[in-house]
């Protein structure tokens, strides 16, 4: 079966030269975006039923673009004025340059690690003496309280924001050869959305080993992955199928 049209489930990338682009004109095939989840901020008086006082912490712990976001719009409802002194733990260097939406960047104490969760934990642990929270959404995975709990900080959890399955019921008669996912929160939504999906032809491809038990799960038989050895990236294992299959 030729691949001609995919559907990835997630937002359009933003930069002109994607790897999206560059497949699509090497394959002429046809690449749809539609995020299958989205998130929707928890408001302030949500965040106050967690027994959370902006007051008392020392240091944010910032995961990703959206607990940046989350954080500063809290703070905004609860009208805390976020003080100079205030430290940043950033996840990444990309979460950390989005910092500089809310704050003059050279004038704060950020601290950035490379890329994972626990990349950052010997960052934190230098700082024993503060109070870290963490805002993030309902869904964390369990591996970043568990790893904030074993360098016996003292930390707080907040749920700033939460992940939302989006309506894609005007997809119900559409087709595609292939659906790419990227969380198990795209399976579930896939699911919820469409109770008696039957995948018969479409071809599933999944990224990262929680959303390969997902698919598994839910009975879908997973026809391209990623990240390997061989195609770490989605749009390079997408490149390789497609090339074998439309000879």
């Amino acid at each position: 079966m030729k691949v001609k049209t995919i559907l990835v489930s997630q937002p359009e990338p933003k930069v002109e030269n994607s790897p999206y682009s560059r497949l699509i004109e090497k394959e002429k095939v046809k690449v749809d975006f539609r995020p299958f989840i989205h998130v929707e901020g928890v408001e302030a008086k949500n965040v106050r039923q967690q027994k959370i006082d902006l007051n008392n912490f020392t240091a944010i712990i910032l995961t990703s673009r959206n607990s940046v976001d989350h954080f500063f719009r809290i703070a905004e409802e609860m009208r805390f004025k976020v003080p100079d002194t205030m430290k940043y733990f950033c996840q990444s260097e990309a979460v950390a340059y989005y910092l500089q939406k809310y704050v003059v960047y050279r004038k704060r104490k950020i601290y950035v690690g490379k890329r994972t969760f626990n990349e950052l934990i010997p960052l934190i642990k230098k700082y024993k003496d503060e109070k870290f929270l963490l805002p993030s959404s309902d869904a964390l995975k369990p591996a970043v309280p568990q790893a904030l709990d074993e360098i016996s900080i003292d930390w707080k959890r907040g749920v700033f924001y939460k992940t939302v399955i989006s309506d894609l019921s005007d997809l119900r008669n559409v087709y595609y050869d292939i659906l790419v996912f990227f969380s198990p929160s795209g399976i579930e939504s896939l699911l919820k959305n469409f109770p008696d999906f039957e995948q018969n032809n479409t071809r599933i491809a999944v990224f990262g080993n929680s959303t390969v038990n997902a698919a598994t799960e839910a009975g879908l038989r997973i026809d391209i992955q990623a990240p390997t050895p061989e195609t770490p990236s989605m749009t390079m294992a997408l490149q390789k199928y497609i090339t074998s299959v439309n000879k």
